[in-house]
C-alpha cells in the first residue's frame, strides 16, 4: 500500500492514516476512561459541535447519547450553533483547534458554559475550558480527514460505556477484505443508515463527493425509495437491511452493499474505496 494518494490539488488521502484507525480507537477508548470527568455526565444537556468531516461524528454521538438515555444532546455545525439555548456542557470537535468559526464560538460561551475541545493538535491553543489532545490521530498536513473523526467517535462511544473490541476487530477485517470490483465502475452511490448510522452514511457520502469526485447522497433508510432503474448505482447500507430494500435494489438492476460489521468499521471500507478510486484516476 502506498503512503499517500493524491486527490484534489493540495490534499492527500493518507493510507497510513486509514490503516492506523483500529489502533487509534483502542487508545481513544483508554483515554475515555482516564478523562471521563471532562466529558459529558449522564443527565447533562449537551451541545456537540463539529465542522467538515467532524460534523457527522457529532451527529452520530448526539443520536447515540440520547438513544442510550444519557441526556438531551444537540449536534451543530460550528457556524450554525444556536446561542439562545441553555446547555450544561459543550463538546467541540476541532482537528486543528484553530478554525476561526470554532474560536469565535468557544470565545462567546467562555465563562457561561463548561466546554471541552477534542483536537488532534499538540500545540492548538487552549480555546476551551479543557482540551483532549489526540495527537496519535493527527492526519498528515493537508490530508483528508479520516482517522481523526472516527477516533473522536470511538472515544465518545467508549465514554458512553460501549466496548469497542468488536469494532476494532471489524476494522482490521475491513482493511484486508478485497473490495468488490463492481464498486469501481459505479457512477452513483447512495448511503443509508438508521438512527446514529445515518450520520455515518452522511460521512460516507461526503467522503465520496469531496474527495473522489463521485456523485453520492445519503438518506435515512426508511425514507429512501427506488423509483427507476439504477444499473450504475450502488446502495450501501450501514446496519440492518429490510426485505423491501433488497427487492427494490435487485429489481432496479443496481448493486446492494451490506455488512454485519460495526458501522464505524464499515466506513473504513468507504475510505479505502476513495483511495483506490483516486489511485486509478491518477494511473
Amino acid at each position: 500500500m502506498t503512503s499517500t494518494t493524491t486527490s484534489h490539488p493540495g490534499t492527500v488521502v493518507s493510507a497510513q492514516g486509514v490503516a492506523g484507525q483500529p489502533d487509534c480507537w483502542t487508545r481513544a477508548a483508554e483515554l475515555a476512561v482516564q478523562h471521563r470527568e471532562l466529558l459529558p455526565r449522564r443527565g447533562e444537556r449537551v451541545a456537540v459541535v463539529g465542522s467538515g468531516a467532524s460534523y457527522p461524528m457529532a451527529r452520530a454521538y448526539a443520536a447515540l447519547r440520547e438513544a442510550d438515555g444519557h441526556g438531551e444532546t444537540d449536534a451543530f455545525s460550528a457556524s450554525a450553533f444556536l446561542y439562545g439555548r441553555e446547555y450544561d456542557r459543550i463538546v467541540a470537535i476541532t482537528r486543528t483547534g484553530t478554525a476561526p468559526v470554532m474560536l469565535r464560538l468557544l470565545g462567546k460561551v467562555h465563562g457561561s458554559v463548561p466546554s471541552v475541545a477534542i483536537t488532534a493538535s499538540h500545540d492548538a491553543p487552549g480555546i476551551a475550558d479543557h482540551t483532549l489532545r489526540l495527537g496519535f490521530a493527527a492526519e498528515p498536513q493537508a490530508a483528508v480527514a479520516t482517522r481523526f473523526p472516527t477516533t473522536v467517535l470511538a472515544l465518545l462511544r467508549a465514554h458512553l460505556g460501549e466496548n469497542l473490541d468488536d469494532a476494532t476487530d471489524d476494522a482490521y477485517e475491513a482493511m484486508e477484505e478485497v473490495l468488490p470490483q463492481v464498486l469501481y465502475g459505479a457512477r452513483r452511490f447512495t448511503f443509508l443508515g438508521t438512527g446514529w448510522t445515518y450520520a455515518i452514511a452522511e460521512a460516507a457520502a461526503q467522503l465520496m463527493r469531496d474527495n473522489a469526485g463521485t456523485w453520492a447522497q445519503a438518506y435515512p433508510e426508511p425514507e429512501f425509495h427506488l423509483h427507476a432503474p439504477a444499473e450504475d448505482q450502488v446502495t450501501w447500507v450501514f446496519g440492518d437491511v429490510p426485505d423491501r430494500l433488497t427487492h427494490a435494489v435487485r429489481e432496479s438492476g443496481g448493486t446492494l452493499v451490506t455488512s454485519s460489521r460495526d458501522p464505524l468499521a464499515e466506513l473504513v471500507r468507504v475510505q479505502r474505496l476513495v483511495m483506490a478510486t483516486l489511485a486509478r484516476g491518477a494511473a
